[in-house]
């Protein structure tokens, strides 16, 4: 029998998260795009550089972008490949398969042709891939999707190689009152209502800022990426704390 997790708010069985996250990211894949820059002002586009920032690259690397969807933590990794380096492997994996075309247009519309880059559709939680196969893998507000958190870093675990890296970016918790103040009415009565208007789907924006509220603290989520066997993890809030960058090593 499946345990009850998180969706939003809600309680559903570990199989039936998975299939409403599947559904709201159908949902939203073709503005995606557009509703991050809404949402956080263009700021997502900083935190992400950041992410990139701490990646320790070097040349005939393998990545896993998990939760890659539309590419924009590949599209940061590969500028800094292909400037550097010619031999890489860049492997966007994302469980949805319409986040996915949307991340493959959006490099074709940057006339972006690189056979180092694949689009795979993958369960964070269960990949195909084997283990010790990964130099680096990065996942960037996908993590909290998931139906077994625990489960996808163990998977997470599983198919880096020993010392390869592990980033996160995730949003978190606001410790400053007068900020949280603000982001809280921000989340839960601008956020929805944009997502109204720009994808005539409110219901998948009020489950996205629910499933924020009801992800681990940053110091609780460093616990849990410690206890699966990861070393030298840390964490590094951002913006006030409305974004959280975890590093780890195995």
């Amino acid at each position: 029998m499946s345990n009850n997790v998180s969706f939003g708010f809600k309680k559903v069985a570990q199989n039936v998260k998975s299939k409403l996250v599947g559904e709201v990211f159908s949902s939203v894949a073709g503005k995606y795009d557009m509703m991050n820059d809404l949402m956080s002002f263009g700021v997502h586009r900083l935190w992400k550089d950041k992410l990139v920032q701490e990646a320790f690259l070097k040349d005939g690397m393998k990545i896993v972008d998990m939760a890659g969807g539309t590419g924009d933590i590949a599209f940061r990794l590969y500028k800094k490949l292909y400037n550097y380096y010619k031999d890489y492997e860049i492997i966007v994996a994302d469980f949805n398969k319409e986040m996915l075309g949307a991340g493959k247009n959006r490099f074709i519309d940057k006339n972006i042709i690189d056979s180092n880059i694949k689009w795979e559709v993958e369960d964070g939680e269960n990949t195909s891939f084997k283990n010790d196969e990964f130099d680096l893998y990065t996942i960037a507000y996908g993590i909290r999707n998931f139906a077994n958190i625990e489960g996808g870093l163990k998977e997470a675990y599983r198919i880096l190689k020993p010392g390869g890296q592990f980033l996160c970016l995730e949003f978190s918790s606001v410790d400053n009152n007068f900020l949280k103040k603000f982001y809280d009415f921000y989340s839960f009565n601008v956020i929805p209502k944009i997502g109204e208007v720009v994808t005539n789907d409110r219901a998948s924006y009020q489950y996205f800022v629910e499933s924020i509220r009801m992800f681990p603290k940053p110091e609780e989520f460093t616990e849990m990426i410690r206890k699966i066997g990861f070393k030298q993890a840390r964490c590094e809030n951002l913006t006030g704390g409305i974004t959280t960058l975890y590093v780890a090593y195995k």
